[in-house]
């Protein structure tokens, strides 16, 4: 049965899929003691479809880099799920960490990630606010517009 956040998520449309299996040798999520490390998540929608390709500044928008942003925080809350049950289960976002597929000139990758970040508060409220780093990069796995890892404080 799904707990306050996946139903608050529910009801704003947000179905929580089911998370990706790695693609290389690494593992989606880590958990030590009373944290969660999640790997970075792709912009991957629900049908396994990356929603922006290429790179912010060029050929994506900011708001579609926003979009591309989102879907990724929704990938990290996939990871949590698996890794506890029950999204209610986190205690705090901590920090996320965005890479933006961006041109060397594009200087708004803040403003692409708080598609993420917008995400995250949306669910958890006040302890879905988090540090954040932001950093444009050359290239992303599929040429993926974006990438977002997080790590997160469980009860």
């Amino acid at each position: 049965m799904p707990g306050t956040v996946e139903k608050k998520l529910a009801e704003l449309g947000i179905p929580i899929p089911t998370p990706a299996t790695p693609v290389a040798n690494y593992v989606g999520f880590v958990r030590t003691g009373n944290l969660i490390f999640v790997s970075g998540q792709l912009c991957f929608d629900a049908e396994g479809k990356l929603v922006a390709t290429g790179k912010l500044g060029a050929t994506v928008s900011v708001e579609d880099g926003q979009k591309a942003a989102r879907a990724c925080a929704v990938n990290v809350l996939a990871q949590l799920k698996a890794a506890l049950g029950d999204l209610d289960k986190i205690a705090r976002v901590v920090r996320l960490g965005g890479f933006i597929n961006a041109a060397p000139d594009f200087l708004e990758t803040p403003k692409v990630m708080n598609g993420a970040s917008d995400l995250v508060v949306t669910a958890f409220g006040d302890k879905g606010r988090h540090a954040r780093t932001t950093i444009g990069v050359a290239v992303l796995p599929m040429d993926a517009a974006v990438e977002v890892e997080g790590l997160f404080e469980v009860t």
